[in-house]
């Protein structure tokens, strides 16, 4: 067999060992070198299990060894800290979403990544369902014609997470849990950095510029945290540099025993693209009647956490060059829950200030009127 590809983790909690880990164990083209996470009992239990040769609760320490990639799975207000220190070191990274708290950091990744000539991929497991790769194939072939409006829903069943108590879900369809979520990292608005729009909405806003790669130029928001002290209830209306509108929503309080909402609709010029993933839906309606009506099962969109750890494995194994989920839709989709957080708090409109110097798009953009 051919050298392994050596792989470092900065966060071992809840989804790290839960998703990430367990399936990195099973490659054969995978070595896991060295993991990083606070508590020694805890640290050893993440070393002994997935068999790392290396553990230490200081993640420099971990960047001294001789790694192919980097897993990022910190709380949400170190991602910055950590993947800038593995991308400055020439180190591939995977990070958890958000990519980062705030704009301007997310921007600093994209430039810092390119100018290192890393791969940052964040793990967006819906963009690693099959209809959803379908529309991304409908959408580069501009089967709606130019875009001119957009409508992206999320719901999850995380109000208690997002609330400090105890979570009770399976982790979007993933296997046995080694530690539970630790409320703080959700809850507390200083660990956590946001609500339900950085823990959740991440997720549908990357997916919508994915698909879209549309460009923001204004946001304006209403926020809603009635049990919480991080928001439950996102409401963002946005506009985009082609001259199209957009509205982004979220809802981080469905019953626990539910699954996740995920719904996008792609209206343009040449017709509308429907997109459920909690009803497995793929519909593209156009004004000639050439329309798709994708024929799926009821479970076809479900959350797939392990499209992304295996798409990370086979960049850094050079077993595959294409990124589904790539650093710039998670910087996008930062920029918008950041102004819309920054309108929220000002109640006023935000405009989005575009320097294009961080901006590696590879696909052709998107236009409108």
């Amino acid at each position: 067999m051919t050298n392994k590809a050596k792989v470092g983790v900065i966060g071992a909690g809840w989804w790290a060992t839960t998703n990430h880990l367990p399936i990195l164990k099973k490659r054969e083209d995978i070595e896991l070198t060295s993991v990083c996470r606070l508590g020694k009992k805890e640290l050893n239990k993440v070393a002994d299990e997935f068999e790392f040769s290396h553990s230490t609760e200081n993640y420099h320490e971990l960047l001294e060894n001789d790694l192919d990639g980097v897993i990022i799975a910190s709380p949400h207000t170190k991602h910055y800290e950590h993947a800038l220190a593995a991308i400055k070191k020439g180190f591939n990274v995977m990070c958890e979403k958000p990519l980062t708290t705030n704009s301007t950091e997310a921007k600093t990744l994209i430039n810092e990544a390119k100018q290192n000539d890393v791969e940052i991929l964040i793990p967006y497991g819906w963009h690693y369902v099959d209809f959803i790769q379908k529309s991304k194939k409908i959408m580069r072939e501009r089967s709606v014609g130019n875009i001119e409006y957009v409508m992206c829903h999320m719901a999850s069943p995380i109000r208690s997470l997002l609330e400090g108590k105890p979570f009770d879900s399976d982790g979007g369809g993933a296997g046995d849990r080694m530690f539970d979520p630790d409320p703080k990292t959700w809850a507390d608005p200083i660990i956590a950095g946001g609500g339900y729009g950085l823990a959740q909405m991440s997720h549908s806003a990357g997916l919508a510029f994915w698909l879209t790669e549309l460009e923001l130029s204004e946001v304006f928001a209403y926020t809603s945290s009635p049990t919480s002290k991080v928001e439950l209830y996102d409401s963002i209306s946005a506009k985009f540099t082609n001259g199209a509108i957009g509205v982004f929503s979220g809802a981080g309080a469905l019953p626990d025993n539910r699954k996740f909402q995920l719904d996008i609709r792609i209206f343009g010029s040449e017709g509308v693209l429907n997109i459920d993933c909690d009803r497995a839906r793929l519909q593209l309606l156009r004004h000639d009647e050439k329309d798709y009506d994708a024929q799926l099962s009821i479970d076809d969109g479900d959350y797939y956490g392990g499209g992304p750890t295996d798409n990370f494995a086979d960049l850094i194994t050079k077993n595959s060059t294409e990124n589904f989920a790539p650093g710039w839709c998670g910087m996008r989709s930062i920029e918008l829950i950041d102004a819309a957080y920054k309108s929220v708090k000002n109640n006023s409109p935000v405009k989005i200030i575009r320097d294009n110097t961080y901006w590696p798009l590879k696909e052709s953009p998107s236009y409108c009127c």
